[in-house]
């Protein structure tokens, strides 16, 4: 069997990823006549069709989608092996470019750069804020080294694994008269005038199936991908936000923004780090996500600490605030 060049395997990676000639040869700054003919190489060496056109494309073949996924893991390995050397000669450096949501940004991010900046000096760090379709596109495109993300069912092209699972609290303005850090049950403080994000966002469509299958009834729903805007339009109005805790954690006992965990049952969002399929963390990545990982556990004990007293208490949210009309 003739040799399979790593060129070529990277245009058959790229062409099942883009399911595109046309834009696998942009990824891999080509022309579409040169991916043609190193997947025709492939095909010729294997004795196989791995594509075929189809409504939706150019398809890979059972045969193809089979070598897609050897291939990937074959250059992943041949990525670590890069990076592990690198690591061993000490060159801890070059760029990240990282993808997070606002749900990270706001508590979990700077906490993260002052452990992670001063011991990492020669890293450049390259953060962007946005919301998951934005981050999973930048990612598939290969912009972005990773992205966390609300966990979804995968794209070709991605790997992910679980990050963290979150739980979801109320968040509202003191005139909604709700006791800060009291379990409550949004069926009993229906009807709601809720801020929730576009129909995009994976947790958009998450909080709608709670508040169906719960009996949450809703008075409005306002979209708002803008997170400064939707907590400043909460803390100042009588409508409300279901937003995961590590967002929240610094608005316990201060500003105008009242916290509650929401209960009977409980709400928890998943979210997952997001990676390019053929390609394999670097080490700067890995300690990154450590510190960020660290972070993370420190406010999830920070909860857990807050919660406790008022769990022992055994208190509720009296009944005419909770059913409080929005």
């Amino acid at each position: 069997m003739a040799d399979i060049a790593l060129r070529q395997v990277r245009a058959v990676i790229a062409v099942c990823e883009e399911g595109s000639f046309t834009r696998a040869a942009e990824r891999e700054n080509a022309t579409q006549s040169g991916i043609s003919q190193h997947v025709a190489a492939v095909e010729r060496a294997l004795g196989v069709k791995l594509f075929e056109r189809s409504a939706r494309g150019i398809v890979p073949t059972p045969a193809g989608l089979r070598y897609y996924k050897s291939c990937i893991e074959a250059v992943g390995r041949l990525e670590h092996a890069n990076e592990e050397a690198r690591s061993l000669a000490g060159l801890l450096g070059g760029d990240l470019r990282i993808g997070l949501m606002p749900t990270f940004t706001r508590a979990v991010l700077a906490p993260t750069l002052q452990d992670f900046v001063p011991r990492h000096p020669d890293v450049r760090l390259h953060l962007l804020e946005g919301y998951s379709a934005l981050l999973t596109d930048m990612v598939l495109a290969d912009e972005l080294d990773f992205a966390v993300v609300p966990a979804f069912e995968g794209r070709t092209g991605l790997k992910s694994r679980l990050l963290v699972r979150d739980r979801e609290m109320l968040l509202s303005g003191r005139q909604r008269g709700l006791t800060p850090l009291v379990p409550v049950r949004l069926a009993d403080c229906a009807p709601l005038k809720i801020v929730v994000p576009g129909p995009q966002n994976v947790r958009r469509r998450n909080l709608e199936t709670y508040f169906h299958t719960h009996g949450v009834a809703l008075a409005a729903m306002l979209e708002m991908d803008a997170m400064i805007g939707t907590l400043e339009f909460v803390a100042h109005s009588d409508w409300v936000t279901v937003l995961p805790s590590l967002i929240c954690i610094n608005d316990i006992g201060k500003g105008d923004l009242v916290v509650n965990p929401i209960i009977n049952p409980t709400v928890r969002a998943e979210f997952v780090v997001i990676q390019p399929a053929r390609r394999t963390l670097s080490l700067p990545a890995r300690r990154f996500l450590d510190c960020f990982e660290a972070q993370v556990a420190n406010i999830h004990a920070r909860w857990e600490r807050a919660l406790t007293p008022v769990a022992a208490n055994g208190r509720r949210a009296p009944k005419a605030a909770t059913r409080r009309r929005a």
